[in-house]
């Protein structure tokens, strides 16, 4: 059996020395700053260009210079959202609009909307009545959880009933996936 001392003096040798450790570790040192005009390093060997100085950034453009008021009215002269195949999720590229619109119903809220979904014609009528459904839905919740009261919105479904364009190909069936905002 060892003595209390014994395991006391231990304990604070082993705190000691871990403590030690600690104080080592320079706090003025800067953290490693990735830069933007030199691709991961990943990128860099598999491309050859290691250490060149001379590859492009991937990060995209943006223009600020337009007004955000233009912007926004831009965007609320869009009101379709497109799904992909036997999907109901709602694609980030459809935010921008979907936020104009939540504004807009947001400082109007005696305006009211329908989101009208709608399918492509493969699948019964039953499973495109409930994914048009589903879709409607999905656009519903969205706007909602973007501040839109949901007394102001209604979820509606056509299925495949009213196609937005006729033909029984991949462009066709993909302008027949969506969801319409229509004012009401």
């Amino acid at each position: 059996m060892s003595h209390p001392r014994r395991l006391l003096g231990t304990a604070v040798l082993t705190l000691g020395a871990l403590l030690a450790g600690c104080s080592t570790t320079k706090l003025d040192d800067a953290p490693p700053v990735e830069s933007r005009d030199v691709p991961a390093a990943g990128a860099n060997a598999a491309s050859g260009a290691a250490g060149s100085g001379t590859a492009q950034s991937n990060v995209a453009t943006v223009d600020l210079s337009k007004s955000a008021a233009g912007a926004a009215n831009g965007v609320l002269t869009q009101r379709v959202v497109y799904f992909d195949f036997d999907s109901f999720v709602v694609k980030d590229e459809y935010r921008p609009m979907l936020e104009a619109h939540a504004k807009a119903l947001g400082a109007n809220r005696g305006k009211r909307m329908t989101l009208e979904g709608h399918t492509d014609e493969r699948g019964g009528r039953e499973y495109n009545l409930a994914l048009g459904q589903k879709r409607a839905d999905a656009v519903l919740r969205t706007m909602v959880l973007l501040g839109v009261q949901e007394t102001q919105l209604e979820a509606v479904s056509f299925g495949e009933e009213k196609p937005a364009v006729q033909g029984s190909d991949e462009a066709a069936w993909a302008k027949n996936r969506r969801v319409e905002l229509k004012d009401r």
